[in-house]
């Protein structure tokens, strides 16, 4: 797989610096998008809130190329699954939408300050095994915080499109969701089929682990290629440690 990783400096009083973590930027790669309320606070209060972000995240996808494969919009914070055609595609929507809908929110609401939780958090997805857990997982959500007992019944999802009878317009199927079924039908079937195995909490850990630490969610082989390239690990260890441990480079030798 031929791929470049882009990591972006800043200037302070001449040199270069990394300020931040740098984002691991793979164009036609789908990417597990997570942004919080500050302090955990509820960034959505009624089903206008709702409706503005979702018309907002479509406008800033339509014009930044970004495919949407999968969402949901909880009280407090998003998930969302997308996969951009070049390198600054995400990042451009999330932070135009991001913007859009804090002007929104702190003027429906007669309020000011900060909404977010600072960045936005991001995994790259690699494997096909991943990336129908990674649908799982998103679309699972409200059934997991006890809100549903079904994601049927969960209304700020793309389960609608992805498992029920709705055509959400922003929803672009990933080829492995495709694969699914000969038709719609049969893949929506097969796709509530999946939906109805929890993941093992090792997959909910592998998860939640790559996405609070930026780190890739994919095998060893694609970690492996990805931390060659960075110089630094892209995956997580289980019991913590980095590239320069016994136990990082006990791993890197094993594959």
């Amino acid at each position: 797989m031929d791929f470049q990783i882009r990591i972006k400096p800043v200037c302070f009083q001449g040199e270069f610096k990394l300020a931040r973590r740098p984002r691991i930027l793979v164009p036609n790669m789908p990417v597990h998008v997570v942004q919080r309320g500050n302090n955990k606070q509820a960034c959505f209060f009624q089903g206008k809130d709702y409706a503005v972000y979702l018309k907002k995240l479509k406008a800033c996808a339509e014009k930044f190329n970004v495919q949407i494969h999968c969402f949901v919009l909880m009280t407090n914070h998003v998930h969302l699954l997308l996969q951009a055609s070049d390198y600054e595609g995400i990042s451009h929507v999330m932070q135009s939408l991001g913007r859009y809908y804090v002007r929104y929110f702190n003027t429906t609401y007669n309020r000011t300050g900060t909404l977010w939780e600072g960045r936005f958090k991001s995994s790259l997805v690699d494997s096909d095994e991943y990336l129908l857990q990674v649908y799982q997982y998103i679309e699972l959500n409200p059934v997991r915080a006890k809100m549903v007992d079904h994601p049927k019944d969960y209304v700020w999802s793309s389960y609608h499109a992805n498992g029920g009878n709705k055509n959400i317009a922003m929803i672009e199927p990933h080829p492995l969701y495709l694969s699914l079924g000969i038709d719609a039908e049969s893949r929506k079937l097969a796709y509530n089929r999946l939906l109805d195995n929890s993941l093992s909490n090792e997959i909910l850990n592998k998860i939640r682990l790559s996405i609070n630490k930026s780190r890739v969610l994919g095998d060893d082989k694609f970690v492996k290629q990805i931390s060659a390239k960075l110089e630094r690990f892209a995956g997580y260890l289980e019991h913590g440690g980095d590239r320069r441990s016994e136990e990082f480079k006990e791993w890197f030798q094993r594959i």
